[in-house]
């Protein structure tokens, strides 16, 4: 068997890397019981939207009828408050019917955008415009400048609509928060959320391979039963 030296040896480095890996052994387990318990539909915030019909336009101008004729390399047909518009090159907004070029939607229309796309009784508490987020904001990674809708909810609900292409963008509310911070200590990934290599959590990872290895051995070296195995 082990020498009693090794074994404290092993047995104060489990010890340690327990109390040190604690905490994110515990925000792991903790997170995790979160997402197998939770629609992520709702997370989404599907409940806080209703169903859209898709809308029909006739009568619409070619792009060779739009003065400049611009060069497409990406185009798509939107709807902007009952009105066509062609979203070209990600980057330009045409009304499909005069031609004319549209810089960015109004306050008014970001309401409607998101009256249509919200349940009517969702009560609008203010109206926000933001053209920059932080690292950590609940929009970042998306189309900037936007209107914000905040409305009188428990559940602090916002809804985001892009000021540049009129395209309503997300719903927030506290659960995705929660939600959110869960899958930050989940994933350690404390900017962007979502990569998995980053070098605290492989670091984690295989700290915690070692602590339940130091475990099994700790459990081998230890054991009554083995003693008399080896005795015989």
């Amino acid at each position: 068997m082990v020498k009693r030296k090794t074994a404290i040896l092993i047995r104060k480095a489990h010890r340690y890397l327990g109390i040190f890996l604690g905490i994110q052994f515990l925000m792991w387990t903790i997170s995790g019981l979160y997402f197998s318990w939770t629609d992520i539909d709702e997370i989404h915030g599907d409940q806080f939207k209703k169903e859209l019909k898709p809308m029909m336009h006739t009568n619409l101008l070619g792009l060779d009828s739009i003065s400049p004729v611009p060069v497409v390399s990406s185009l798509e047909l939107r709807t902007i408050v009952d009105e066509p518009y062609y979203w070209v090159n990600d980057s330009i907004l045409i009304h499909a019917k005069s031609g004319k070029v549209k810089s960015k939607i109004t306050e008014e229309e970001a309401l409607q955008v998101a009256s249509a796309h919200m349940l009517t009784n969702l009560e609008v508490s203010s109206v926000d415009f933001i053209t920059e987020v932080g690292k950590h904001h609940e929009y970042r990674g998306r189309s900037l400048p936007a209107f914000v809708i905040s409305y009188n909810h428990p559940e602090h609900v916002k809804a985001y609509v892009s000021a540049i292409d009129g395209s309503f963008q997300r719903v927030r509310h506290q659960s995705w928060r929660w939600f959110d911070f869960l899958w930050m200590t989940h994933t350690m990934d404390y900017e962007g959320r979502d990569d998995f290599n980053t070098i605290v959590l492989r670091i984690f990872s295989l700290l915690g391979l070692i602590t339940v290895l130091s475990g099994f051995l700790l459990w081998y070296i230890s054991s009554p039963t083995l003693r008399k195995v080896f005795k015989r």
